[in-house]
């Protein structure tokens, strides 16, 4: 049985499908109750509500359940980004992860894996397609990409001293059913907008979003899939994994793809921006798993579009 932190959550609920499409039990650990979201309706899932920062109600779940791996997709991080008390949601954040990986050592399970991000390569300053060997630099100008390059190297110790199998898990930028606007790039927004009929409302980015941007994008449903692999896979001959689509994805071939679907719908932005197109080099995953993504850009918006228009609201 695969115990998911965060698992009734938007990446969490679609790697739990995917773990039990492989055939395999799961329980999934959630802060807050809540109950099963549309992707898991119908399947058969232990639910335990804790939080990990909580490491007695955290080590009691592995009392009720036979736990053989860990996937931890809750957020080991401050939250909101700037906290009331810093000082506190650091302390609770750090908590989070070593419980999980005390948990994962006195449950004796095969593998835990770590949610990181594509953000830690900010800075790296690296050409082409982004490597899990690539240096990284030491700063980073917002807590998420901060806490997960600190869970990396805290994870590396665990790894050495305890002999778990830790794995890191850097995910690109993820779209698709159960998701949200995201402030980095501008797909989720320009789907919801042609669903709806309306222009997109972008006022959550961080910058202004034109045609050519482009990024690593992953839907969802391949990054769940990708996950699910690297915690079943029999061996791993890596520490840390990029997990995204291996090629960069523009608005512009965004917008077409949706056009395709709503040939109506008004989601043009501006030419011009100098984004560069973050891509991750995916081939350590492809190696070590068999993955392949099974979304392109085009069938993707297709599957988010009939997804909204069927009367789901994210």
């Amino acid at each position: 049985m695969i115990l998911v932190t965060g698992g009734l959550g938007f990446i969490g609920s679609h790697t739990v499908r995917a773990l039990l499409d492989l055939g395999e039990d799961c329980v999934v650990v959630q802060r807050r109750a809540r109950g099963l979201p549309a992707v898991l309706a119908g399947a058969k899932v232990a639910v335990e509500q804790a939080d990990v920062a909580d490491r007695d109600a955290l080590l009691a779940i592995g009392r009720r359940h036979s736990i053989t791996g860990v996937v931890h997709l809750a957020g080991s991080y401050p939250w909101p980004p700037v906290p009331a008390a810093p000082v506190e949601a650091t302390r609770q954040a750090l908590d989070g992860l070593l419980n999980i990986a005390q948990a994962a050592q006195e449950w004796g399970v095969r593998r835990l894996g770590i949610a990181s991000t594509i953000g830690v390569y900010f800075g790296a300053g690296s050409e082409g397609p982004l490597r899990e060997d690539a240096p990284l630099s030491m700063s980073a100008s917002v807590s998420i990409p901060t806490f997960k390059k600190v869970g990396e190297l805290l994870g590396g110790f665990l790894a050495d001293t305890t002999e778990i199998d830790i794995v890191n898990y850097r995910i690109s930028g993820t779209w698709g059913p159960l998701g949200h606007p995201d402030p980095f790039f501008a797909a989720p927004a320009l789907v919801h907008a042609a669903a709806r009929g309306t222009a997109p409302d972008l006022s959550h980015l961080v910058g202004p979003a034109f045609a050519e941007d482009g990024l690593d994008l992953s839907y969802v449903k391949d990054t769940g899939r990708a996950i699910a692999l690297l915690q079943l896979a029999d061996r791993l001959n890596h520490r840390t994994y990029n997990v995204g689509s291996g090629r960069a994805t523009t608005n512009a071939q965004l917008i077409e793809a949706i056009k395709k679907v709503v040939p109506g719908a008004r989601v043009d932005l501006p030419t011009g921006g100098e984004a560069a197109h973050m891509v991750l080099d995916i081939s350590r995953l492809t190696e070590d798993t068999g993955y392949r993504a099974e979304y392109d850009t085009e069938r993707a918006a297709a599957d988010y579009l009939g997804w909204l228009r069927a009367g789901h609201d994210s």
